[in-house]
């Protein structure tokens, strides 16, 4: 059985001959500690190839824009340091990779014209998704199953505009709210059809809008302002290839949300963080309708744990989540730079097994 056969009918609710696995970065991309972790490890192949996983990440190019175009909107030192990305945001370095201050372009703005003339990305200019198709075609050639990332709506709306500034205009300024996520959901509704278009299997959306206790804001708002959009995208994507799975990823507890998020039209959740959520008792509760990805602790085990714990927690994930299919085995999030090389190997020994 390919790759991309076992990836099909794992989200077919069917067993296949092992479960489905990855290190979640294939579909994201790697922090640089355990990218040089991994290339020092598994050369002369790659992590793909090394530890067999079953999909492939495919991106669009990068943008022909250049940050110039955004010195009203951040200081010179921003442009200096080369941390403005292609939306504006200036992301500081911390002292780890993905911990990064966030500079927000928008989070001064006082009214709608100014988010309007705005200059925004070109994530809906073709040129982006040139040749796409052809790597998406050789990576079934290989027998792999291919996903892609398109931006997120509250996430990258909140990136432009701070974290507290869009959670306060959630409340108070719906006019900025709603023009700030109609953008940003155009986006990646643009993106993601590109993407479908060029043959991937599993469109990857998803906001972390829950903390590992509770939603970060209260349901009803979530279903005024970001279920229409999250439902277009899905409706988007399904509208050129029915087969495409749509795949949402919220950290923490998201569980409240769970059957809206199934009338939005995803097919898979992620990652059931298991210091949040049972991931056994979500399958069992939801299961029918939903496929899963991730399940594996990333804060505790794959970590802090030893070889052996990580091999124990895979092989209770692929007997429980596992059970009937439905499952995609994966680290919850993107391995922590002091993750033990012995325990992405056992991760991977044990996943071999199931």
């Amino acid at each position: 059985m390919t790759s991309l056969e076992r990836v099909q009918l794992a989200l077919s609710h069917h067993k296949p001959d092992r479960t489905p696995r990855l290190l979640y970065e294939e579909a994201v991309g790697y922090t640089p500690a355990i990218a040089e972790l991994l290339k020092k490890k598994c050369a002369p192949r790659s992590p793909l190839e090394y530890f067999q996983m079953d999909i492939a990440g495919v991106s669009a190019l990068p943008s022909r824009l250049g940050p110039s175009r955004f010195a009203a909107w951040q200081p010179v030192q921003a442009f200096d340091a080369g941390q403005v990305d292609e939306w504006g945001v200036w992301w500081k370095s911390g002292s780890v990779h993905h911990f990064r201050h966030i500079e927000s372009p928008l989070r001064a703005a006082t009214d709608v014209r100014q988010i309007k003339e705005y200059p925004w990305p070109d994530v809906d200019e073709l040129y982006r998704y040139e040749g796409l198709a052809e790597k998406v075609q050789s990576l079934h050639r290989r027998g792999l199953a291919v996903c892609a990332l398109p931006p997120s709506i509250f996430e990258q709306a909140w990136y432009l505009r701070s974290f507290e500034q869009m959670l306060m205009d959630m409340l108070a300024d719906p006019d900025i709210a709603q023009l700030l996520l109609q953008r940003t959901s155009y986006y990646q509704r643009k993106a993601a059809e590109a993407f479908t278009r060029a043959g991937v299997d599993i469109i990857i959306t998803g906001d972390d809008v829950a903390n590992q206790k509770s939603l970060m804001m209260s349901a009803e708002v979530w279903r005024r302002l970001l279920k229409p959009l999250q439902t277009a995208t899905a409706r988007a994507v399904k509208a050129i290839n029915p087969a495409v799975k749509v795949f949402y990823h919220c950290d923490g507890n998201v569980e409240p949300l769970i059957p809206d998020l199934i009338e939005t039209g995803i097919d898979i959740l992620n990652p059931i963080q298991p210091e949040c959520m049972d991931p056994a008792r979500i399958k069992a509760q939801f299961g029918d309708r939903l496929s899963f990805w991730g399940t594996v602790s990333v804060q505790r085990t794959m970590c802090l744990g030893t070889p052996e714990e990580v091999k124990a927690e895979v092989r209770q994930r692929i007997n429980t989540v596992g059970r009937g299919g439905g499952f995609i085995l994966a680290p919850a999030h993107v391995l922590g730079p002091e993750t033990p090389w012995e325990n992405i190997q056992a991760f991977f020994e044990a996943a071999d097994e199931g």
